[in-house]
C-alpha cells in the first residue's frame, strides 16, 4: 500500500507580503496591446517559524534578500 502525500495547489503569492501577480499589455512596435501576467518571482525556501518548526513556503526573493523569512539552523 502507498501512502501519498497531499498535495496542495499553492497559489502565485509571497506568503510573507503578500506580493501577487499584476496584469499589464505587451506593447508592440505598432502599439498593438495584448494583455499579459507580470508574475512574482517566488522561491520555495525552508522557514522556522514562531514554535521553532520548520516548513516550507513560497517566498518572493525580495523578502529573502531583506532577511524577512527566518531559516532554520543547520544541524
Amino acid at each position: 500500500m502507498h501512502i501519498f502525500q497531499e498535495e496542495f495547489i499553492m497559489s502565485k503569492q509571497c506568503e510573507i507580503c503578500g506580493k501577487k501577480p499584476q496584469v499589464g499589455n505587451n506593447v508592440s512596435h505598432a502599439n498593438n496591446r495584448s494583455k499579459r501576467r507580470f508574475l512574482p518571482n517566488l522561491q520555495r525556501v525552508r522557514s522556522q517559524d514562531k514554535l521553532g518548526g520548520v516548513k516550507r513556503i513560497s517566498v518572493c526573493t525580495r523578502c529573502l534578500r531583506s532577511g524577512a523569512v527566518a531559516k532554520p539552523a543547520i544541524n
